[in-house]
């Protein structure tokens, strides 16, 4: 009889361990099954105690739900354009230390670059594979928060890649590009200080040319500097990251700004060629004129009675009495 009360002790716990197991079975079930948004793709790596870690497959952007495998893990990255910025403005960028780039001049003048890189991930399954092997089982640090990121872990996580792997690469590249040029022939405004500090400010200023010839326009540089930003980025990512992970790049150099120093410098080199151009155009006012009255006096030389005509109409209307000379008087009635 006691046995018979233990053996049904013991089928009672064994169904209650059966069902727990089926349960918690279910549950993970449940959970095994996943599916990507329209701008996301997703890499499966098998999970579980009993289970490798390789990859088991690869989700393309806006899948339905799909079996993913027992406790997988499933790394989702972004698969739509997405933009790296680098910029002065505060909370507009991309990392929150400083931001704008900072490269010298050909000729040994610190410059500003800012800028926004537009790329897309590669979403090849084969690429993604490799990439995952390469990049998604690191982590790196974040700079708003010094915290450490896998490139799936969301919008800090793939900051922090960005910041880590790619940044660097940009910043050479705009090194290399920069340093091809003067600081005059990217922002026009540098002659102003290479030029008026050594040499004497002539007429020409006025024409905004310089003994040298006309002031270069930095347009055409700049769009040269980004133009080559444009072929040397796609090269060198490529080079450094092993693979062509990023497609579709497209460097849009937006502005680029001197030292403060050299700024003030500008502005008052501005500010005095703006005097003298202000002085000039009096002298070549009081020139006018004076050639002006030149030609009316030979004119009332050649012909008294205009001289006289003039002089009378030159009288003010409030006048009633003019008399020029001793003699001679005009009453206005």
């Amino acid at each position: 009889m006691r046995f018979r009360s233990w053996r049904s002790r013991a089928g009672i716990a064994v169904l209650a361990l059966l069902g727990i197991y089926l349960l918690v079975l279910g549950f993970s079930a449940l959970g095994s099954f996943d599916r990507t948004n329209g701008g996301e793709v997703a890499v499966v790596r098998n999970g579980g105690p009993l289970d490798n870690h390789r990859i088991r497959q690869v989700i393309q952007p806006a899948s339905g739900r799909v079996w993913v495998g027992l406790y997988s893990d499933v790394h989702k990255y972004p698969a739509q354009q997405r933009f790296y910025t680098i910029t002065a403005n505060e909370g507009q960028g991309d990392r929150p230390d400083h931001e704008v780039v900072r490269v010298p001049s050909k000729d040994g003048v610190e410059m500003g670059i800012e800028g926004t890189l537009y790329f897309s991930l590669n979403t090849d399954p084969d690429v993604l594979r490799t990439f995952d092997d390469k990049f998604g089982t690191r982590k790196f640090r974040l700079l708003s928060d010094g915290r450490q990121y896998a490139p799936y872990d969301g919008d800090n996580g793939w900051s922090a890649f960005l910041d880590t792997i790619i940044r660097p690469v940009i910043d050479n590249d705009l090194r290399e590009q920069i340093n091809t040029f003067d600081c005059a022939q990217l922002v026009s405004s540098c002659a102003l200080v290479q030029l008026g500090a050594n040499q004497a400010v002539n007429p020409d200023s006025v024409t905004g040319t310089t003994p040298t010839g006309p002031v270069e326009s930095s347009n055409g540089n700049i769009a040269a500097v980004q133009k080559a930003i444009n072929e040397s980025l796609a090269r060198d990512l490529e080079s450094t990251l092993g693979e062509a992970f990023l497609v579709d790049l497209k460097f849009n150099l937006v502005r680029i700004t001197l030292p403060t120093q050299v700024q003030e410098a500008v502005n008052k080199a501005q500010a005095a060629f703006a005097g003298v151009s202000e002085a000039q155009a009096r002298v070549a006012q009081a020139r006018a004129d004076a050639e002006a009255n030149k030609i009316h006096q030979s004119g009332y030389a050649a012909c008294p009675a205009c001289a006289a005509i003039d002089e009378l109409k030159a009288i003010p209307p409030n006048v009633t009495t003019f008399a020029p000379g001793a003699g001679f008087a005009i009453t206005s009635p």
